[in-house]
């Protein structure tokens, strides 16, 4: 059923007044901060960061973090789905899922059982039988960007994925008739069209990678923009420096995904509206399939190895796994711990109730952009869908640097200081839980709009306008047509957005300042640092939150099937 242009006016002006307010506005108080200062516009302090050579080398290895993890990311990604584009062979379908696997765990909590294995006494110089070599002192860098691309080489999949499954197979038969082989078929046909999806998915991944905090953290990898940010949160109040740096940050990000939006995106070739002939994977024999099987068993091997030694972290004896391949003694009480430390289970408690708030706030308001992208006729609609997507563009870094000056402007106005509740409410250095609820929801928006969005196209309206015919008002039309239809795709995005507020790892370690508001996450940092058995008790932790993702996707991916790359698109 279409919306009435006053109705769908209505509700255009709410949403955009709403995300404008938890989206530009902590994005646009960044930006005024690093160039209005004491009063008057300048560029001064953004050219500082140039000039610093602290801070310009921060930004350097900032790119270098994001340009290598992206692409070892794509080594990892296109060649794997091309092959199970391609190919069909014995035991596809499971390594196809396998590929999926690194999603399950945030990298930063992957740095965990990394540091073990490849730490002076770790795992791999007990099977080389070489001394005490710190692989992560030889090159920090390296280590960063491997734990980066087993992370989110998963979305790079994802969009090439569903790019290739979109080209008409009639195209490569013209190509193979022409004289074209494999290979110049490839990259004259087959490569052009997966570009815009490619570009999608590295555009994510290098933005993700690029304001990445908690693995470099992890890592004690210093010396770049994201860690900076963090260090020079003492001074937001008094210096411009830490406003002008996040804000050269936000520039890269965006410059990036509006040349991903509007060059590649623009470039897209037109495919017919149904394929002339239907795709058919080419089958091969077992000892071929083994063979095309062997390129997905050592990707998915590297990437299951901070999973790995997570795990072994989490169930060896403190002392136990020292200058040894496995633990020598193993237990289980690290997890009974883990789940009844005060801090664990108050950490546990504060995500879930930042994390259901949030996709509380994502339904409303992502079933509601949806339904005015969709079902209405007005010019200005994809303003209101470009405007939804814009968190994806917006690293949490710098949404959670916003949100924490926005708080202390609030706590300093007259009118909040005389209300001792308000104060509360408006000032995260005592409470951070709206704060914390907002960077959660708006970060994870995009993944509801995009999942109602693909409903309702999916959805004939012809059944919503027999339903008014009826007598049905909208509201009743909504609750009893439309939602039940749409019902497995609101699942998933919910699941997603909830699974992935969970273990949201920038704003958390940004903005739950008191140990008693800790989520999940800024709880596994915390206890990584702990001398004695904190390592491992944040291993444990990080298993259980592994569980609970990995039970989240497959969810997901069962609701939704292939539907599942729409997710992560760009």
């Amino acid at each position: 059923m279409m919306i009435r242009n006053r109705s769908a006016w209505i509700m255009f002006g709410v949403l955009a007044s709403l995300l404008g307010l938890l989206l530009l506005w902590p994005v646009l108080d960044v930006v005024s901060g690093g160039f209005y200062v004491n009063g008057k516009w300048t560029a001064e302090y953004l050219l500082g960061v140039f000039k610093n050579p602290v801070y310009a080398e921060g930004l350097f290895n900032s790119l270098r973090l994001a340009v290598g993890s992206t692409f070892l990311a794509c080594l990892f990604s296109i060649p794997l789905a091309w092959l199970a584009h391609t190919y069909s062979f014995r035991g596809q379908k499971i390594f196809s899922a396998l590929v999926l696997v690194p999603m399950v765990l945030p990298p930063f909590v992957g740095a965990i059982g990394f540091t073990q294995i490849l730490g002076p006494y770790g795992a791999l110089n007990a099977l080389l039988g070489c001394g005490p070599i710190d692989w992560l002192g030889q090159s920090r860098y390296l280590g960063v960007i491997f734990l980066q691309a087993l992370a989110f080489y998963p979305i790079i999949y994802l969009n090439v994925s569903a790019a290739l499954a979109n080209i008409d197979p009639a195209l490569h038969e013209a190509a193979q008739n022409l004289g074209g082989n494999a290979w110049k078929t490839f990259w004259r046909v087959t490569f052009p069209l997966v570009m815009p999806g490619l570009f999608a998915g590295c555009t994510l991944v290098f933005i993700a990678c690029f304001t990445e905090l908690g693995t470099p953290l992890m890592l004690n990898y210093t010396r770049c923009t994201s860690v900076q940010v963090y260090d020079e949160l003492k001074e937001i109040s008094g210096s411009p420096f830490p406003y002008a740096l996040v804000t050269v940050m936000l520039c890269c990000s965006v410059m990036l995904y509006i040349i991903s939006t509007f060059v590649f995106g623009r470039k897209a070739y037109a495919m017919q509206a149904k394929a002339t002939v239907p795709h058919k994977p080419k089958a091969v024999s077992n000892l071929t399939g083994a063979l095309l099987g062997l390129p997905f068993l050592v990707v998915t091997s590297f990437a299951l190895m901070p999973h790995l030694g997570v795990i072994l972290t989490s169930v060896s004896v403190p002392g136990s796994w020292y200058k040894s391949i496995l633990p020598q003694q193993f237990t289980g009480a690290h997890y009974v711990e883990a789940l009844g430390h005060g801090m664990t289970l108050n950490a546990i408690r504060n995500s879930l109730l930042f994390s259901s708030l949030a996709v509380v706030f994502n339904m409303a308001v992502g079933i509601t952009v949806a339904w005015v992208v969709v079902r209405s006729r007005i010019r200005v609609r994809r303003v209101l869908d470009a405007l939804a997507m814009v968190p994806l563009a917006v690293p949490g870094l710098v949404m959670a640097f916003g949100l924490i000056s926005i708080s202390g402007t609030l706590a300093a106005a007259p009118w909040v200081k005389a209300y001792p509740g308000l104060a509360a409410l408006f000032d995260i250095r005592v409470n951070p839980t709206l704060f914390l609820v907002i960077a959660y929801a708006v970060r994870r928006l995009p993944y509801m709009v995009r999942a109602a969005i693909a409903g309702l196209q999916q959805t004939s309206v012809s059944l919503e306008e027999a339903s008014a015919n009826l007598g049905a008002s909208p509201f009743i039309t909504l609750r009893r047509v439309t939602l039940p239809l749409i019902t497995a795709n609101l699942i998933a995005g919910a699941l997603l957005a909830f699974a992935f507020s969970m273990l949201e790892v920038s704003d958390s370690l940004m903005l739950a300042q008191q140990i008693e508001y800790y989520p999940i996450t800024k709880t596994i940092f915390e206890l990584f640092q702990l001398m004695g058995i904190g390592r491992f008790l944040a291993a444990a932790l990080g298993v259980w939150a592994m569980m609970f993702l990995c039970v989240t996707i497959v969810g997901a991916s069962l609701l939704l099937g292939k539907k599942l790359g729409a997710l992560f698109r760009a």
